[in-house]
Order: C-alpha cells, then structure tokens, then sequence
C-alpha cells in the first residue's frame, strides 16, 4: 500500500510539472500573441487554471518531503513532552482541515459539473475540468497528513525534514 501511495504522490508531482509547463507556454504565447496583434481568447484564464492545478497538485508530495516552511520557533524552546503535544496536535488539525478541503473541492467540481457552470472569462470553458486538479490535490494532500499520522502513530518522526534544509527562525 506504501508503494502506492508514493506512485500516487509521484503522479501527481508529474502532472504538476506538466501545469506549471502549461502555464509558461500559456503566459509566452499570451506574450507572442500581443506582439503579433492576435486575440487568443482565454489564455489569461488557461495560466491561472494551470498555476492553480501546479500548487494544488503538488502539496502532497511536497509535504512527505518535508518541503513545506516548518517553522520550529517554537517546537526547539519547549520541552520534548509538550513538542509531542504540538507535533501530534499540528497533525490532526492539519488531517481536519485537509479532509474538509477535499471533501469541499470534491462537492465544488461536482456542482459545477451538474450546474454546467462555466468560467466568465474569455475562455468560457466548463469549470468542472481545472476543478478536478485542485481535488486530485487535496484529496492528496488529506492522504499525506494521514499517512503522516499513522507513521508518527507507528512511532516514526514528525514529517520529514529535508537533510539539506535549516530551520526557519
């Protein structure tokens, strides 16, 4: 189920890199496009969609790698028992508010799916599609704080943190 799970984060990694390379091709063709005085409706919309589905598909990933800015200000000044109170607390509200952001963008796609709801830019394009990687995401992101979790339930450290990276203080 590990290996899994991994593939999955690594999936979604791909197909972050693949939104953030959509966006860089949208922005220059947009550029491209002005400087030829041509009127390519919607690429405005088509780069927001593309960053958006780049940072929410990457969460996942990025927190299993430690990646994200831990700020242990205060986790390094108080004592082991209450660092344990905080990391095990940090963890389940961070499992709360992923379930509740998944289950949300989940029911926001699917609303928009059965309501036909369509972007009002220039573009037009149903919202349900980039909706879908902002769920892929955050459903992600819900199972990397679980799987978080359950490795500091098996006694495990709290997420990982890069070797090469120092703390934020």
């Amino acid at each position: 189920m590990g290996k899994l799970v991994q593939n999955f984060y690594k999936l979604l990694m791909a197909l972050s890199c693949l939104a953030m390379l959509a966006a860089f091709g949208s922005v220059m063709l947009g550029v491209l496009a002005r400087e030829a005085n041509w009127d390519i409706a919607g690429l405005d919309a088509y780069a927001g969609y593309a960053i958006a589905a780049a940072l929410f598909l990457a969460l996942p990933g990025t927190l299993q790698h430690g990646d994200h800015i831990r700020v242990t200000l205060l986790l390094d000044r108080v004592s082991p028992r209450v660092r344990n109170i905080l990391e095990w607390w940090s963890l389940g509200a961070g499992l709360v508010l992923t379930v509740y952001m998944a289950w949300y963008a989940g029911r926001l796609a699917w609303v928009s799916h059965a309501t036909h709801d369509i972007s009002p830019a220039a573009d037009a394009s149903p919202l349900w599609i980039p909706q879908i990687a902002m769920v892929l995401g955050c459903f992600g992101f819900a199972l990397s704080f679980a799987q978080a979790l359950l490795e500091r339930w098996q006694g495990g450290n709290f997420i990982a943190v890069p070797s090469d990276a120092a703390h934020i203080e």
